[in-house]
C-alpha cells in the first residue's frame, strides 16, 4: 500500500513579518514544499497592515492547498500595546485558514522546539540545524519562515495530517475495512 501525501501549512505570526512554510507529509517522511514570509508595510495604519495579512495568507492557501493549519501561540511581551498588535496578526493566523475550511491547530513555542529538536528550550541555531537535518537542501527565506516550517513539522509529528484525514473518512460516511485500509495507507 502506498502513502497518502498530506500538506501542512505553519504560521508564525507577526504584525511586521509573519512566517509561513508549507511541507508534505507522506508516512513519516517529510518534504519542504515552500515558506516565506508576508511584509506588512507601517506607514499604514493597523487595519490596512491586517488587511495586508489576510490578503498574503489567504493568497499562501490558495497557491499551495494545504490540508491543515497550525499557528504558534502567543507569547506575552513586556509592552501591552506590542502584546495586543501580535494577538491582532495572531488572529488573522488563525482566521485565514478556518475560513478556508481547514483545522487549526495551536501550539506552544516549547512544544515546537521539543518536538522538533527534543528539547523544550532549544536555541534558534538548534532549531535551524534541525530543519536542515529534517528537509534537506532546504533554502529558508528568513528566520519567520523557518520558525513557520518548525510550526509545520511540530504540526506532522503531533497528528495533524493524520487528524485531517480521519475527519475527511468520517465526513465521507467510510466505516470498517474501507476506513481502516485508508489510514493504514498512511502509516506505511
Amino acid at each position: 500500500m502506498t502513502n497518502i501525501r498530506q500538506r501542512l501549512v505553519g504560521f508564525d505570526p507577526g504584525l511586521r513579518k509573519t512566517g509561513w512554510g508549507i511541507i508534505d507529509v507522506e508516512g513519516s517522511h517529510l518534504r519542504h514544499v515552500a515558506n516565506g514570509v508576508i511584509k506588512t508595510q507601517n506607514v499604514l495604519s493597523l487595519a490596512e497592515r491586517l488587511v495586508q495579512l489576510y490578503d498574503g495568507l489567504t493568497q499562501v492557501i490558495i497557491d499551495w492547498q494545504p490540508i491543515s493549519a497550525a499557528v504558534e501561540e502567543t507569547f506575552v511581551n513586556k509592552n501591552p500595546n506590542s502584546t495586543l498588535k501580535l494577538g491582532q496578526a495572531r488572529g488573522i493566523s488563525l482566521l485565514v485558514p478556518a475560513i478556508a475550511g481547514l483545522p487549526v491547530a495551536e501550539y506552544s513555542p516549547n512544544h515546537i522546539k521539543k518536538s522538533v529538536v527534543g528539547s523544550g528550550h532549544a536555541g534558534k541555531d538548534q532549531v535551524k540545524a534541525m530543519l536542515g537535518i529534517l528537509l534537506p537542501g532546504i533554502k529558508i527565506n528568513g528566520e519567520d519562515a523557518g520558525d513557520a516550517l518548525a510550526v509545520a513539522i511540530c504540526h506532522a509529528h503531533s497528528g495533524g495530517a493524520e487528524g485531517r484525514l480521519s475527519e475527511a473518512i468520517d465526513k465521507a460516511g467510510l466505516t470498517g475495512r474501507g476506513a481502516q485500509i485508508i489510514m493504514k495507507g498512511t502509516r506505511t
